[in-house]
């Protein structure tokens, strides 16, 4: 069982960006401390009130420099948005310079405004996707490529550096509308799998698409499942359940009226229920998120809900959401990581 921590580098309105930095580069100098497994590093865009987290390799670089035993991971690189060559030097440098600790997690993103914003339309992103994950995979992998796509066209290029791990990083791919489980199930790679538009019982028969499609074409093993979900420990239940409630809470009205609004937008698909789903995360009740799409308690309540999600979808791990919404107290959420790592991570040996 992998443990991480799905990190967005945390910016409130009363934080500066100086403070915002600090206060995210100190829990992953905790982290690494308290033996984590991995860092996961998200991408943000123009979200002044939440996030500093524009440049996730930049920041897996400096990340790099700082731990010696911790893998780092992008959840998730957005790839339509990127050059692929520039993507593929960079993320091969930060394996390089980590000494093969990357993890390359990458995605479309549901949100289109930042796609607005890039000047990308957003109808593009998902042949944008596949074109830019075929040339990264193989600028890593041959040593010289040409490549002639709807966007992008290449002539015998030499990537360098190549990345330290052979024949490249882990890949894992996020899946947010429920045809991509399948598809990605095809590809081979490992996937990562969320609750924050959905809910946790809603995965189980998701995850089953996945892996029957893995299978299906031969790939070794079973394929991986890594769930990122919201995640808050403390030494009572009543803390656990109290302390997270503003941000939380903050966040699903946040995100669910960015995803009803996008459900217009030229791109969207019917399949995503983009304007169901919004109006649902801005009318839920807290108390059907604690039920359904978040994992709070002391450590024993946590760790009793990570091995039944193990169990029910063959979980290999998580990146646990520990600040979602920005708003919790970075004390409290230093208290909650030493909690998850010291009392929760050795239950699974």
């Amino acid at each position: 069982m992998e443990f991480g921590l799905f990190h967005e580098f945390q910016k409130s309105r009363e934080t500066s960006e100086a403070e915002a930095f600090a206060q995210s580069f100190a829990l992953v100098d905790a982290a690494e401390q308290w033996g984590l497994d991995a860092m996961w590093l998200a991408e943000l865009h123009f979200a002044p009130d939440r996030s500093v987290l524009a440049s996730p390799l930049i920041l897996a670089a400096a990340i790099a420099q700082r731990t010696r035993r911790m893998k780092i991971g992008t959840a998730v690189q957005v790839l339509p948005l990127c050059h692929p060559l520039r993507l593929a030097e960079e993320a091969a440098t930060v394996d390089q310079i980590s000494d093969g600790r990357l993890i390359f997690g990458v995605g479309r993103s549901g949100f289109a405004h930042t796609y607005q914003a890039y000047g990308v339309p957003y109808e593009e992103s998902r042949e944008r996707f596949a074109e830019t994950l075929e040339i990264v995979k193989r600028a890593w992998t041959e040593e010289r490529f040409s490549y002639r796509g709807k966007y992008f066209a290449y002539d015998k290029v030499a990537l360098v550096p190549k990345p330290r791990q052979k024949p490249y990083p882990p890949i894992r791919i996020a899946a947010t509308s429920t045809d991509t489980y399948a598809a990605i199930g095809t590809l081979g790679h490992a996937i990562f799998v969320a609750a924050r538009l959905g809910t946790l019982s809603e995965l189980a028969p998701l995850v089953r698409d996945y892996r029957e499609a893995y299978r299906a074409v031969g790939h070794p093993g079973a394929g991986e499942v890594y769930l990122r979900v919201p995640v808050y420990v403390a030494e009572t239940e009543e803390r656990a359940r109290r302390e997270p409630e503003e941000s939380v809470m903050h966040l699903f009205r946040s995100i669910g009226g960015q995803l009803e609004a996008s459900a217009s937008l030229s791109g969207a698909r019917a399949i995503e229920q983009r304007a169901e789903r919004g109006q649902r995360l801005q009318t839920i009740a807290y108390e059907d998120a604690l039920r359904d799409k978040m994992i709070v308690g002391t450590p024993d309540q946590v760790a009793e809900k990570l091995q039944g999600l193990r169990e029910e979808i063959g979980l290999d791990g998580i990146l646990a959401e520990l600040n979602p919404g920005s708003l919790i107290p970075h004390p409290l959420v230093m208290n909650a990581l030493r909690l998850l790592c010291q009392e929760v991570m050795p239950r699974f040996g």
